[in-house]
């Protein structure tokens, strides 16, 4: 069955909490420190809110009549200063695709449709986010041609 992306509509809330769940419980497997159980990780209020944002985007991957993936998305304008040049950024603040439905093209075709979007709104790059502990998403990030920037590092003090 063939996957299509289109824009998320505030009617795709209910069909889309699983998929966040699945992406805040890895989150809060990896570090429980620093995320919080909640079996509501995205409020109705919140995900609206995203949408009537123009600088926010949300996709989603359907096969059929079923929201098998979502990609949320930010513009964010870097200021030109003496330390840096002025950049155009479109930023993943989420990327999932259902677990039964892994490993079948969906997570490339959302990222080829938003690596597109990315060209039509003419920002200097696409960024994200990822645990260095996900080594899979990592994995399937390089594979379509994304590289580490950089890497933030810590140290716990208590």
């Amino acid at each position: 069955m063939e996957i299509f992306i289109r824009n998320a509509n505030k009617s795709d809330y209910n069909s889309l909490l699983p998929l966040f769940r699945q992406v805040h419980e890895l989150h809060v497997y990896e570090r429980p420190d620093l995320y919080k159980e909640n079996s509501t990780p995205v409020s109705q209020e919140f995900f609206e809110n995203q949408l009537a944002d123009d600088r926010q985007h949300i996709f989603v991957a359907t096969r059929g009549i079923e929201i098998v993936g979502i990609v949320v998305l930010k513009e964010e304008e870097i200021a030109e200063n003496s330390f840096v040049n002025a950049r155009n950024i479109l930023f993943i603040n989420s990327l999932c695709v259902a677990e039964t439905q892994r490993k079948k093209g969906i997570g490339k075709r959302l990222l080829q449709y938003v690596f597109e979007f990315g060209r039509s709104l003419k920002v200097d790059s696409i960024e994200l986010g990822v645990s260095e502990k996900n080594s899979s998403a990592i994995e399937f990030y390089e594979s379509i041609g994304m590289a580490t920037k950089s890497r933030k590092m810590e140290i716990l003090l208590n």
